[in-house]
C-alpha cells in the first residue's frame, strides 16, 4: 500500500475542507478542489439516483475493497 503524505482537518483551508474525514478523500487534502470534486462524484455515486439500490452499493464498495485488500 502506497504512503501519501495529507493534510489534517485543521490545516485545509476552510473553503477547500468537505463534511467526510475518510481517508480516501484526505489524500487529496493537499488539493483542495480535487478533494471536494471527489467527494461530490462520491455522494453522486452513493447517494444520487440509481437503478441500484444505496444497500447493492455499499454491497459493492465492500467487495471492490476487500479485494484491492483496503483496510478503510
Amino acid at each position: 500500500m502506497a504512503f501519501i503524505n495529507y493534510l489534517s482537518q485543521t490545516d485545509i483551508p476552510e473553503s477547500e475542507r468537505v463534511a467526510d474525514t475518510d481517508n480516501i478523500l484526505q489524500v487529496h487534502s493537499v488539493h483542495g478542489k480535487i478533494m471536494k470534486q471527489h467527494h461530490a462524484l462520491y455522494r453522486e455515486l452513493m447517494y444520487g439516483k440509481s437503478p441500484l439500490t444505496r444497500i447493492q452499493r455499499e454491497m459493492i464498495a465492500v467487495v471492490v475493497s476487500a479485494e484491492n485488500e483496503c483496510h478503510y
